[in-house]
């Protein structure tokens, strides 16, 4: 599965690059997030819980950051299990730029399901997979111009 997408967010590219790496904003960010621990810079690890279609799944996973090009680029590499639901795994690439009015921040994410969650069918991950996007760059823009979502 792959997904690609951007947006422009009404902030300086410094600040989005600090608000991207801030596990408090992206624990308010991330749909279902219940828990997101930094173990370091470059390490996190998430509880998220999730409805697929007919499937409701609490996941475990770690993220790793690979940020050698930052704050103009950065890579992120993910995997969580959700039990009998099944397993998720991929990595994204994002890039910032600064434009007129902020900063443009595109992705190419791509992921692997796997387990109950993968018999669900393609076209219900895809658009669960699009919906949870939008709705985190909805929540991250409103945070990055003070108008903190719950």
């Amino acid at each position: 599965m792959e997904l690609s997408d951007e947006i422009i967010i009404n902030a300086p590219k410094d600040a989005v690059y600090r608000a991207l790496n801030d596990p408090e904003i992206l624990r308010r960010c991330i749909p279902g997030c219940e828990e997101l621990i930094q173990h370091s810079p470059t390490d996190l690890e998430a509880k998220v819980v999730l409805r697929i279609g007919p499937v409701k799944a609490s996941f475990g996973g770690v993220v790793t950051l690979d940020t050698a090009v930052a704050p103009d680029a950065f890579s992120l590499m993910g995997e969580g299990k959700g039990g009998a639901a099944g397993f998720a795994k991929g990595g994204a690439e994002v890039t910032l730029t600064e434009v007129e009015g902020g900063t443009l921040l595109a992705y190419d994410a791509k992921a692997e399901v796997g387990g109950k969650i993968a018999q669900l069918g393609s076209r219900l991950i895809m658009g669960t997979a699009r919906k949870l996007s939008a709705a985190f760059f909805e929540k991250f823009a409103a945070e990055m111009e003070g108008a903190r979502v719950e």
